[in-house]
């Protein structure tokens, strides 16, 4: 069995990394550049957490997590930490967690919209990381 990465650990962000650069090519990210910060709230061990990602020209060139203020993004999301657990683990769409008030965003909703089909496929493929939440 695969080594099991805890979510948004050091691990689970260089697996992140690592796939998305493998399995997500520049055509399958519509040659998009953009950024965005998911800032966790309520957190398990109660601290706010965030995961960044950013694309260059479709070509995911940065992952990054931690706590504390989150690097400028495009876009930033806000949410509950078992929201995003649940997307992460796919059982839940990022545009209907948006739509149904459980995540909310700063930055263009319009453009974010265009990109909602780019950020299912970021998550489509950090749904498949070996992850202890």
């Amino acid at each position: 069995m695969a080594d099991l990465h805890a979510y948004l650990s050091p691990s689970w962000r260089d697996e992140a990394l690592k796939r998305l650069q493998a399995e997500l090519p520049p055509e399958k990210m519509n040659n998009v550049t953009t950024s965005m910060s998911n800032i966790y709230k309520n957190c398990p061990d109660g601290v706010e957490h965030f995961l960044f990602v950013e694309c260059k020209e479709g070509k995911v060139t940065r992952v990054e997590t931690g706590t504390g203020e989150p690097p400028q993004a495009e876009f930033r999301i806000i949410g509950n930490y078992e929201t995003f657990a649940r997307i992460s683990r796919a059982e839940l769409g990022a545009q209907k967690a948006l739509m149904t008030g459980r995540l909310k965003l700063k930055g263009n909703l319009a453009k974010a919209l265009k990109l909602a089909a780019v950020s299912d496929r970021l998550n489509k493929v950090l749904s498949q990381i070996p992850t202890q939440y």
